[in-house]
């Protein structure tokens, strides 16, 4: 009986032991080095690939952002503030119904097929939106000028960037609603178009962000904020 009681304590010592020390190597331990070794070499990604203005982070360069009016009396949705370019929708899962702290958009896909009619709806209603709100006097836009990215979220819903057909579209409605000319913000658009990954993965894009700061900087060099 006392071997017994003997044994079992010293397996419980043993579990205790082995418990703890996982406890230090793969709590403590590798976690500080894993954070040590990422602020040494890429201090930038491992803070969230901040972007900053005068000091003050704006907002990240892997997350998207809105750029809408405030909300009118009786509105459920903002309207796009025009003078800035726009990003991809953002549907995704919707607000946030567990943290009723903040207003997020959760990050996921609408899951819905090609062929549901409430997606369709969305598609339809968001391209005749876009073809509005860009075509400006001289510059009407078609239906079929609108690229895909215009009017379908991405999977995550919360994309930072737009393909370059995307941005060009806006350019003209852009430098209108600045008083810029367009040459000035087709010339931002290209210094702003990131090629594809090495050379050859994924696509051509633009970060909204990015491109809206340098946008804000042309204009007020120009005197039109």
């Amino acid at each position: 009986m006392n071997n017994s009681v003997g044994n079992s304590a010293r397996l419980l010592w043993a579990g205790l032991r082995a418990l703890l020390v996982l406890t230090l190597v793969c709590g403590v331990i590798y976690p500080l080095a894993v954070t040590g070794v990422a602020q040494g070499i890429m201090p930038g990604r491992a803070n969230g690939s901040e972007i900053t203005v005068n000091g003050k982070v704006v907002g990240s360069e892997l997350i998207g952002q809105r750029y809408d009016l405030p909300l009118k009396k009786g509105q459920e949705t903002p309207d796009p503030d025009l003078k800035w370019f726009q990003p991809r929708p953002s549907n995704g899962l919707g607000t946030n119904s567990v943290n009723t702290q903040y207003s997020l958009i959760l990050s996921g896909a609408t899951n819905r097929s090609g062929d549901n009619k409430e997606l369709i709806d969305w598609v339809t209603a968001a391209k005749a939106a876009v073809v509005k709100d860009n075509s400006v006097p001289g510059h009407p836009v078609s239906p079929s000028q609108v690229p895909a990215d215009a009017v379908t979220s991405s999977g995550s819903g919360l994309d930072p960037d737009i393909s370059p057909a995307y941005a060009q579209l806006q350019v003209n409605r852009v430098a209108a609603r600045n008083h810029l000319d367009t040459a000035q913000v087709e010339k931002l658009v290209d210094q702003h178009t990131d090629g594809r990954i090495l050379g050859f993965a994924g696509e051509p894009r633009v970060n909204v962000l990015q491109l809206n700061i340098a946008l804000k900087e042309l204009a007020n060099e120009a005197g039109t904020r």
